[in-house]
């Protein structure tokens, strides 16, 4: 121990002995403090002793800086060797706070209010050490004593005043009353003076630097619950001041991290939500606007949501098999919180799919790639906030009230979540943001499932069954089938509710009927625990017969394999009082298993049946996580952003495992399989929809495509005449953008047609003329151009109209079937239709094009910019024009 000694007497004179007297020794000063840090943490591992040296070593190195820091300049202006031990000092007492707060076992002192605590707590907060004045230089060499930087000297030394009150604070919380009236002779002021303690943090907050203010808001987190009653306005600006410095820091790595995490514990801590719900005031309401705010800014900042879920759950957890009903109460306050978490997820851009993307391949090596071994895992991903919402709903006890209360908030928010997303006017493809929404929204109803009563499914049932009524993606139909399923097998007094889904008219069936039959599919689970299902049975075959009849053939086909899977359920059962049946639902069968040929209709019948659904999927077998999140999003053709590895589940440990972990995997055989071609359609058009699909041979690689209604509309487009009023000379050309979204693309092909003298420029909404970026792209010539309205659900209309007067509609796509565009020649009259700046061309619209042209690509990239697409198409249409024309000269222009 001679050495440790040696090294203790050393520091401890350094730091006191006011040996560092310039600028670079602060420098010193952080080094000898960091030493005595590490002597500090090797002699508690080793055990404490309060004889050892390095114990002799603080309780003279606290006084003297305390000393230090006492010491008055009697009038006089400070010198910098005096400042520099001032600094000194108080980094020295913060080190000790910080050593005694992270390690217990060192408390010298008893609870009672000691020296250095009464010092501590009469300090003068935020105060500035004085500039020195400028001394004699003894040498060329000695730095001058008016430094640069002072600044950040002061800053360090505010921040270890705040270290030490942190752990003051800390140390007596309970002694902090609730206002400051009921102190009168305080015997510890920073501690019994809560109010002026918090005023001057937000008096610090104002001056330090974004990577000085972690003790600040610590010092908040305890003051803040004490005086959110009695103080809330005050509450409310530390609210606010503390949000204004973590969101301008959302560029700045290093710190970031850091002071959101402090951030995130000081305004969401669980006493300060309970009190805030408790009295409903704007501090309520205030911590409700920053939660939105940190959601909004974690669709650009991947793992900032991350960070407030797994707190919020982990704080609202007491352990894996019991949460406390008080702090659920203050989670069914903030059941919004849970709601985000469950539906979060923004779909990337292909430069951010690419990080994540590599990011995922690493994290799958594991330990055989080192940088897994040498940084931690993060878990920032988005799938991680989705994970950390489940596992906290896994964990709560549907036999407890509180519980069971926030599980029903939040079912009840999730119905109406999803209907508000069905009543958007936001273009509703596969894969888009309201797609995955409604998906995400789907699985955790699944996943609370198991803790719903009849009571309460009698309040949501009805929803649960229109849901079913609405034109969806294939994904969300089997989780609506699913949980249909579920619902009937575990509380059968539903099924009259469930016959009445067949009794609505037609127009309002003839897109959703396919759903209700595919549950009739598995009458079989309906019926598990129903001792008596001849009525049951009866019931099914009166209705699916009727359907079998119906002249649309998805409908046909559906209501023929749930007649076969009920059929086969009356054979083995035996019932008798169907003979009069049998014949002819024998028949129908027959004809339909041995069909003649190789048509459509045999091949859809074949497919149908061996479809994972009907074929392989067992509801109650398969209800897990897995299957949940990862199996039946893969075999419906989600997009594999939105599959999650269970994996992912088990490695996510800020939550832990419920009791059930062995329902988190699939038992069955359903994870072999691969993704089918069949998929359900709410296509309810012709009898002759799904033979018709062979004839889709020119369909967009990128996109699958989606309904498109269009009214009827009669467009009177008087282009020559505008044109004429403008007088200029104009091309038969018609640019079709509606198309596109983005008022700068609007705004640069107006410029384009404009210069290029196309005939007219259709868009979408006459309204982005006034967009300011699009005039700021345009520089008006949306002034001297004849643009027209045409709303996308009108297109195929208008399409259909210029082709009546001869017009050649010409698509900018990549297709199977596309034409370089250095080998196209352009017709007179070219209708050019571009695509949206995400999806392209809808395939309806793709079948309504005479010819697809695409631009010949040398680089790795996919796609241009749809301006730029638009531009080298219109600008070869009208070189080849010109030199039909022999019009050379009209074709010189000036790039500006």
């Amino acid at each position: 121990m001679s050495t440790t000694e040696s090294i203790s007497e050393f520091i401890l004179r350094r730091l006191t002995m006011n040996e560092l007297s310039s600028i670079s020794d602060l420098d010193r000063c952080h080094l000898y403090l960091m030493v005595l840090t590490e002597l500090i943490n090797i002699h508690v591992k080793v055990g404490w002793k309060r004889g050892n040296r390095i114990w002799r070593v603080i309780s003279p190195l606290k006084n003297a800086s305390i000393r230090h820091l006492q010491e008055v300049d009697s009038g006089q202006e400070p010198t910098l060797g005096r400042q520099i031990q001032r600094v000194v000092s108080m980094a020295a007492l913060a080190m000790v706070c910080e050593a005694i707060d992270q390690k217990p076992e060192l408390q010298l002192d008893s609870l009672d209010a000691g020296p250095m605590e009464r010092f501590l707590s009469s300090l003068q907060l935020n105060q500035t050490l004085q500039k020195p004045h400028t001394e004699e230089q003894s040498s060329f060499f000695e730095e001058p004593s008016s430094s640069q930087g002072w600044g950040k000297i002061v800053a360090q030394y505010i921040h270890d005043q705040w270290v030490c009150l942190s752990f003051l604070l800390k140390k007596y919380h309970t002694l902090i009353p609730a206002s400051e009236g009921e102190v009168r002779e305080p015997i510890l002021p920073a501690v019994q003076m809560p109010i002026r303690t918090l005023q001057s943090a937000l008096d610090a907050l104002a001056v330090l630097p974004s990577d000085q203010v972690l003790p600040v808001f610590h010092c908040m987190k305890i003051l803040v619950p004490k005086l959110l009653t009695s103080s809330e306005s005050l509450c409310i600006e530390s609210f606010d001041m503390a949000w204004k410095v973590i969101s301008s820091l959302s560029n700045t790595q290093l710190i970031f991290w850091s002071n959101l995490k402090a951030f995130v514990q000081f305004v969401f801590d669980t006493k300060v939500l309970t009190i805030a719900a408790k009295i409903k005031g704007q501090a309520y309401f205030k911590i409700k606007e920053i939660m939105y705010k940190i959601i909004e800014m974690s669709a650009i900042k991947t793992g900032v949501f991350n960070m407030l879920i797994s707190y919020c759950c982990r704080s609202w957890i007491v352990s894996a098999s019991n949460v406390s009903q008080e702090s659920l109460s203050s989670a069914k306050n903030y059941s919004e919180l849970v709601l985000e978490a469950c539906i979060f997820g923004t779909v990337f851009r292909r430069d951010q799919r690419l990080i994540q993307d590599v990011q995922t391949f690493i994290e799958n090596l594991g330990h055989d790639c080192a940088a897994n071994v040498v940084i931690e895992n993060t878990k920032r991903e988005d799938h991680y906030v989705r994970i950390c919402a489940v596992k906290f709903l896994c964990l709560l006890d549907g036999s407890n009230m509180s519980h069971k209360l926030f599980m029903e908030d939040l079912a009840i928010k999730l119905l109406d979540k999803d209907e508000l997303v069905s009543k958007s006017r936001t273009r509703y493809y596969v894969n888009s943001q309201q797609h995955r929404v409604k998906n995400r929204i789907w699985q955790t109803l699944l996943v609370l499932f198991p803790r719903f009563d009849q009571n309460f499914l009698n309040r949501i049932i009805d929803k649960i069954f229109q849901a079913g009524f609405i034109n969806n993606q294939a994904s969300i139909k089997y989780f609506i089938e699913w949980i249909i399923i579920l619902i009937l097998h575990k509380f059968p007094q539903f099924l009259p509710k469930f016959w009445d889904c067949f009794s609505y008219g037609e127009e309002n069936l003839k897109t959703s009927i396919c759903t209700f039959l595919s549950v009739l599919s598995h009458l079989d689970i309906i019926t598990q625990n129903i001792p008596e299902k001849k009525l049951i049975l009866k019931q099914a075959l009166i209705i699916v017969l009727q359907w079998c009849f119906n002249h649309n053939f998805s409908i046909r086909l559906y209501a023929l394999l749930a007649l076969k899977k009920i059929w086969g359920m009356c054979k083995t059962m035996h019932v008798e009082e169907f003979g009069a049946l049998t014949s002819v639902i024998e028949s129908s069968l027959n004809q339909v298993e041995n069909m003649h040929g190789a048509g459509n209709a045999k091949k859809n019948w074949q497919r149908i049946q061996e479809h994972f659904f009907f074929a392989t999927f067992h509801p109650l077998k398969d209800y897990c996580l897995e299957t949940i999140f990862y199996i039946l999003p893969r075999l419906s053709g989600l997009v594999e952003d939105e599959w999650i590895a269970i994996g992912k589940f088990t490695s996510f440990t800020d939550i832990p495992l419920d009791a059930g972990f062995q329902w988190y995997l699939s038992p069955t055989q359903l994870c072999e399989l691969k993704p089918g071609d069949w998929a359900q359609q709410d296509i309810g058009s012709n009898s002759g929809e799904a033979d018709n699909q062979s004839e889709w041979t020119d369909v967009q690689k990128k996109i699958i495509p989606w309904k498109n209604n269009v009214p009827d509309l009669d467009l009177e487009l008087v282009f020559q005449d505008r044109a004429a009023k403008l007088g200029k000379s104009i091309s038969r050309l018609i640019v079709v953008a509606s198309l596109i979204d983005k008022p700068t693309n609007l705004g640069g092909l107006c410029r384009t047609c404009e210069v290029f003298g196309a005939s007219v420029l259709i868009v979408g909404s006459l309204q982005c003329v006034q967009d300011k970026q699009f005039q700021h792209l345009s520089v008006s010539a949306e002034q001297w151009l004849p643009l027209v309205e045409v709303k996308p659900p009108q297109l195929v209309d208008y399409l259909q109209q210029k082709k009546a007067e001869g017009y050649t509609i010409i698509g900018v796509e990549q297709t199977a079937k596309s034409l370089d565009l250095t080998q196209y020649c352009f017709p007179e009259k070219s209708l050019l239709l571009l695509g949206n700046e995400r999806e392209g061309i809808p395939a309806n619209l793709i079948q309504q094009l005479d010819v697809c042209v695409e631009i010949p690509q040398q680089g790795i990239i996919r796609s241009l910019n749809v301006h730029v697409s638009g531009a080298l198409l219109i600008w070869e249409y009208t070189r080849q024009q010109l030199l039909k024309h022999g019009d050379t000269e009209s074709g010189r222009l000036s790039l500006i």
